[in-house]
């Protein structure tokens, strides 16, 4: 495998709680189209084509992130590339992608997962940062004055 990570013990569950929601919209919005439920209420070929452009910008996301990541991670704190701006790409990416999805699939369903996904993404970034705070100490928190963006720059 060409991304060789393996996040710490202590971060496993959090891997697995913040990715259930993507997981959850990719097994249930497909459902939609093959049962013809929980549709949106708008124009079907504008949410795919919209989805479409957003699932795409959040892989971009990712992949920047993780080529990135492996590039640059060595066990130090990270806070070049696109970590000036904000705290958690990798968190950006995957809700950027559940959206996407969501409306790629045309459902409502999955839309409502992915907006349930926000606080489970806020609450798994509060529980990395104080590993990272108990990890790195006066350094993380040094950049978390220098960097106050955990999402979305100016917003969160």
């Amino acid at each position: 495998m060409v991304f060789n990570y393996t996040p710490p013990k202590e971060l496993r569950a959090l891997f697995i709680i913040h990715y259930s929601p993507l997981l959850l919209i990719i097994m249930i919005g497909p459902l939609t189209g093959f049962y013809g439920v929980w549709k949106l209420p708008i124009n079907m070929y504008l949410s795919i084509i919209i989805g479409l452009v957003i699932f795409l910008l959040g892989t971009y996301v990712y992949f920047k992130w993780e080529i990135f990541w492996y590039k640059a991670y060595k066990g130090q704190l990270v806070t070049e590339g696109i970590f000036q701006y904000i705290r958690h790409p990798h968190y950006v990416s995957i809700l950027i992608v559940g959206f996407g999805l969501a409306l790629f699939f045309y459902s409502l369903s999955a839309l409502l997962i992915a907006f349930i996904a926000i606080p489970i993404m806020i609450w798994s970034i509060k529980d990395e940062e104080n590993l990272l705070i108990k990890q790195y100490g006066k350094e993380y928190k040094e950049y978390m004055k220098k960097v106050p963006w955990r999402l979305i720059p100016r917003i969160y």
